[in-house]
């Protein structure tokens, strides 16, 4: 192990850790799409609070982490003191609405490759092209303007960051540490209370140890990048599972292995679609899909358009802002969540109403 470089460290910890996930997710089918779906049309909250679960683990294991010193997420995307919050309102409801179209987030997407879906390669493809352009291609300018019209500076308010928890004691006046440790409490506490107070979810074994296991892959992350990562000459870039971006890179490292370096996020992609196929294989799932039609098509490209263009502008997807980003307690990553939420129930109406006008009439005559 010693002779391993700090690179490929982290590159098998994150395959570890997306073979684990993938395997996860293919034999419980936690799914964050399904989670919305199954609360808005049937009433059915058990995948939705596996999700919430699984935001109270991550929260908990990660500001343990951090309290602990074993790793700084400061330093990670999320708690920047420039706060998007208008990227991740847009690209937040862009994404969910586009997820929606494609039957399942960009880690469902991933996994579904691993399990023999067509369609999914489709996805990915689209997905990773649109998100690289978006990053640093055709729609990259048009990103930098709205970030650069909208993103609010903390530092020049007196913060330091976006944490919620000091964002809160500033206000109150309350010592930085006490209100992101009191943050951390309420709001792990708020999403345990929510996951456990159904009788139904506490009866459903698979949704809980989804949760379980879907939030420690997180902390997870955060260990191998922070802890195994922390090399003194050329340390790896704190973060976790995210599924956006990493597609992005993945798909470029496939056509330049040779001049390429695996990072922590392609290797995540790659056990994930190992373990997910692993799974379906040892479960008898594994099973060939394809389109069923020229309109199932079209909303497979027009969906993952919007998730790999949403997903970076609010940087990151329902595991990526909804788990790893909330696991920091960062507002950014609130509003992106609140607004994947919000973008897919709209997607969820308009699959149902058939128009986009028809999806819009409905949710406001709901409420």
């Amino acid at each position: 192990m010693g002779e391993l470089t700090t690179t490929t460290i982290v590159g098998i910890g994150g395959f570890i850790i997306g073979l684990v996930f993938g395997a996860v997710v293919q034999r419980t089918n936690f799914c964050t799409m399904g989670a919305i779906s199954d609360l808005v049309l049937m009433g059915d909250g058990r995948r939705f609070r596996a999700w919430t679960l699984a935001i109270a683990v991550a929260i908990i294991g990660t500001q343990a982490l951090h309290f602990s010193g074993a790793i700084d997420i400061n330093k990670s995307i999320y708690l920047t003191p420039n706060l998007g919050w208008l990227g991740a309102i847009i690209g937040g409801a862009m994404f969910g609405f586009g997820m929606t179209l494609t039957g399942g987030c960009g880690s469902k997407t991933v996994v579904r490759l691993g399990a023999g879906n067509l369609k999914s390669l489709v996805v990915a493809i689209v997905l990773g092209i649109v998100a690289y352009m978006t990053l640093r291609g055709l729609f990259a300018l048009a990103r930098l303007q709205l970030e650069a019209a909208s993103n609010i500076d903390l530092k020049a308010h007196g913060l330091g960051n976006q944490n919620i928890g000091e964002m809160a004691g500033a206000l109150l006046g309350l010592p930085a540490s006490t209100a992101r440790v009191a943050a951390a409490v309420i709001v792990a506490a708020a999403f345990l209370v929510f996951s456990f107070k159904d009788g139904a979810f506490r009866r459903s074994s698979a949704n809980i140890a989804a949760g379980l296991i879907i939030g420690l892959t997180a902390v997870a992350g955060w260990a191998v990048t922070g802890i195994l990562g922390a090399d003194d000459f050329n340390p790896v870039p704190l973060g976790s599972i995210t599924f956006v971006a990493p597609v992005a890179e993945s798909l470029q490292y496939l056509m330049t292995f040779t001049g390429s370096t695996i990072n922590f996020g392609i290797a995540v992609v790659g056990g994930v679609i190992a373990g997910s196929f692993l799974m379906a294989v040892a479960t008898g799932t594994f099973q060939i899909e394809g389109f069923t039609d020229r309109g199932d098509f079209v909303h497979h490209i027009g969906g993952a358009t919007l998730m790999g263009a949403g997903g970076v502008l609010a940087l990151g997807c329902t595991i990526g802002q909804g788990i790893t980003g909330m696991s920091t307690l960062a507002l950014g990553s609130a509003l992106a969540w609140l607004s994947i939420l919000a973008g897919g129930y709209l997607g969820i109406k308009y699959l149902e109403e058939g128009s986009f006008g028809g999806a819009v009439r409905a949710v406001f005559a709901r409420g």
